[in-house]
């Protein structure tokens, strides 16, 4: 097993009506702005909650960051914490909105253009230089609510880049499954394949000796597909719910990747595909990923030869067993009602893989994945077969 730390200050509050411990979790006399995207949260209640937790607070609402938040937006909000000189923030939406407050809470106090966070990869690890935040879960998918990092568009270049740090974790985060039940059939769809491909992104890598890693991602991946066409069709069972809810965050909180290797080409491919088309970003997952382990089959054979197994109950050689694990995979994400192929999506695809290459050219990402060998030729191969 590699060598690790494992750090997570998050206090995750889950449950039924745990909106109502806002008062408690909220600095005593901080003043608050308040982050969220468009109209969802007035029509399912979950603003009148909210506010009713945090009476007797000083509120400054900002609304309107995007799905996939934008930099543009973020300036805004950045803008009127330190006009309004606001002491703490609470995301209340999904991953975009979260994404977009830890971008807001780590570029306030930056001493430079904000836009180098995003294009140097700057870490924000100085916990002075943030300001606090918590989050009210929405949308169950990205485990955003859980980690440190984060992901922003720039629209102005289509560019959407990754970013994080150790200053960057919620402070907490109040997950009540019931919010789902408002939810469209898509987004419910999009988060169980974000969910499920955040794991194999930490798990489809080589064989290791993280047993207990293994498993865990094993336990996720099992529990995903049996409850994600369930889920999707009725949001308002609890059992379904809260296990879709605490799946999410488990896939991406950190603790299945420590001490293993991880790859995470998948997307970095599928952020070009949001930022240049606008598809979603579990969708552009679906598309990439099949395509990638069969690019990179011979170096991931044995471990989707277990996964293979252990997932699906596939028996035969690691070759078949690796080969069918990649069509089960794609069977499952069409009956999480995900197109797997690029031209699904859009009519002028031609020069996306160049446009991509291109792109990871300039910023020197010449070799992504746990080896360092999806190559631009790779990348290049990847897209092609992902049309």
């Amino acid at each position: 097993m590699l060598n690790f730390q494992y750090y997570n200050p998050t206090n995750y509050v889950f449950g039924k009506g745990q909106i109502e411990q806002l008062t408690k979790l909220v600095p005593a006399g901080a003043k608050i702005l308040l982050a969220y995207g468009g109209g969802s949260i007035f029509k399912n209640g979950i603003h009148q909650q909210v506010t009713d937790a945090l009476k007797g607070f000083e509120i400054v609402e900002f609304s309107g960051i995007e799905p996939n938040p934008h930099f543009e937006t973020l300036l805004k909000a950045i803008a009127i914490v330190k006009e309004q000189k606001i002491d703490f923030i609470l995301a209340v939406g999904g991953g975009s909105v979260i994404d977009g407050v830890k971008f807001i809470s780590g570029a306030v106090n930056y001493e430079g253009d904000p836009a180098e966070i995003l294009r140097k990869r700057i870490l924000i690890t100085d916990n002075t230089k943030v300001i606090p935040f918590g989050t009210v879960l929405t949308l169950p998918a990205t485990g955003s609510e859980m980690n440190s990092g984060a992901v922003v568009t720039i629209a102005a270049t289509q560019e959407k880049l990754a970013f994080g740090g150790s200053a960057l974790f919620p402070k907490f985060s109040i997950c009540d499954p019931t919010v789902i039940q408002s939810l469209p059939r898509r987004q419910l769809q999009n988060g169980v394949v974000d969910a499920y491909t955040h794991v194999l992104e930490q798990y489809l890598t080589y064989v290791h000796d993280g047993y207990l890693q293994d498993r865990i991602a094993e336990g996720i991946l099992h529990t995903l597909i049996e409850i994600g066409p369930k889920v999707v069709e009725n949001p308002s069972d609890y059992a379904l719910a809260s296990n879709f809810m605490w799946s999410c965050t488990m896939a991406l909180n950190g603790l299945i990747q420590k001490g293993v290797p991880n790859d995470w080409a998948t997307h970095m491919i599928g952020h070009e595909l949001t930022a240049m088309y606008g598809i979603d970003h579990a969708r552009t997952l679906a598309i990439v990923g099949p395509n990638l382990y069969q690019a990179l089959f011979e170096t991931k054979k044995d471990k989707l030869a277990q996964y293979g197994r252990r997932i699906f109950n596939l028996t035969g050689t690691d070759e078949a067993v690796a080969q069918e694990a990649i069509a089960h995979t794609v069977q499952f994400f069409h009956k999480m009602g995900m197109e797997t192929k690029l031209s699904d999506y859009v009519k002028d695809y031609k020069n996306t893989a160049e446009t991509i290459v291109s792109r990871f050219k300039e910023r020197g990402w010449i070799g992504l994945g746990e080896r360092q060998n999806v190559t631009l030729e790779k990348v290049q191969e990847i897209v092609e077969n992902s049309y």
